[in-house]
C-alpha cells in the first residue's frame, strides 16, 4: 500500500512540478539567477521529503507547490515591474574588463578570481586576455564578451558587400517521420519531398534519419545508414 501511494505521490508532484516550470517560463532554466536556484532547491526538498513521509498527504504536497507557485509567480511578476526589486532579487551585470583592464573590484565583489574569469573567456572562444575589450558578468553567472576590433569577425559590411537575405532552415524530415506542418513552412509538398528523396535513390522517408530545407540551397539528406 505505501509503494503505491509513494508511485501515486510521484506521478502528481511530477506533473505539478511540469506545470509550475511551465507557467514560470523558460527563462527559469536559461537565467537561473541565485534566487532561482536556491527557490528551486527548496521546492523539491518540499516535494522530495513529503513524498517519503507518511504523515503527509497528496493534498498537502499540491497545497505547497500551489503556495511556492503563487509566491514564485508574484515575485516574477513584481520585478518585472519593479527595477529596484528586480536588482535586489537578480542582481545586476557586472562589467569586470573595462577597455582591455581587469577590474579588482568588480573580481573581489563577485568573489570571483582571475582563473575562473579565464575559464569563462576561454568558454566564449578566446584564449588571451589581450583579445578582450569589454567582460560583463551576467546576472546568471554567465560572461559576455566584446573582443577588440583587431580580432572581431569580418563582416559583409566590413567588405562592402551586398546584404542578402538570412533564412532559417526548416526540418522536414526527422527520424523517419515527416513533418507536414514544416512542408508548408517551407512551402513544398509531400510530393516534391519524395521526387527529392527518390533523386538520392531512397524509396522511402522512413530510410532518413534528418532533412533539411534551407531556401537557396540543396535538400540536405541524411540517411539511417549515415
Amino acid at each position: 500500500m505505501r509503494l503505491g501511494t509513494i508511485t501515486i505521490e510521484m506521478i502528481i508532484g511530477f506533473f505539478a512540478l511540469f506545470f509550475l516550470t511551465k507557467l514560470l517560463g523558460k527563462t527559469q532554466l536559461s537565467q537561473l539567477t541565485p534566487f532561482d536556484f536556491i527557490s528551486a532547491l527548496i521546492l523539491g526538498e518540499l516535494v522530495g521529503n513529503a513524498m517519503y513521509d507518511p504523515d503527509v498527504h497528496i493534498w498537502m504536497i499540491l497545497f505547497a507547490i500551489s503556495v511556492w507557485g503563487v509566491l514564485m509567480y508574484s515575485l516574477e511578476m513584481l520585478t518585472q515591474k519593479s527595477i529596484t526589486l528586480r536588482k535586489v532579487l537578480e542582481g545586476s551585470p557586472s562589467i569586470i574588463v573595462r577597455k582591455g583592464i581587469i577590474d579588482r573590484k568588480q573580481l573581489k565583489k563577485n568573489k570571483l578570481d582571475i582563473n575562473q574569469l579565464q575559464d569563462l573567456i576561454r568558454q566564449k572562444g578566446h584564449f588571451s586576455m589581450r583579445e578582450i575589450e569589454y567582460a560583463i558578468l551576467e546576472t546568471n553567472g554567465s560572461i559576455s564578451v566584446l573582443p577588440k576590433s583587431n580580432v572581431q569577425p569580418v563582416t559583409r559590411k566590413d567588405l562592402k558587400l551586398h546584404e542578402v537575405e538570412v533564412t532559417l532552415p526548416v526540418t522536414l524530415i526527422l527520424d523517419g517521420k515527416i513533418i507536414h506542418d514544416n512542408l508548408n513552412t517551407a512551402g513544398v509538398d509531400e510530393e516534391w519531398l519524395r521526387a527529392q528523396l527518390l533523386k538520392r535513390k531512397i524509396n522511402s522517408a522512413q530510410d532518413v534519419l534528418y532533412a533539411e530545407w534551407k531556401k537557396g540551397h540543396e535538400l540536405l539528406v541524411m540517411k539511417e545508414k549515415d
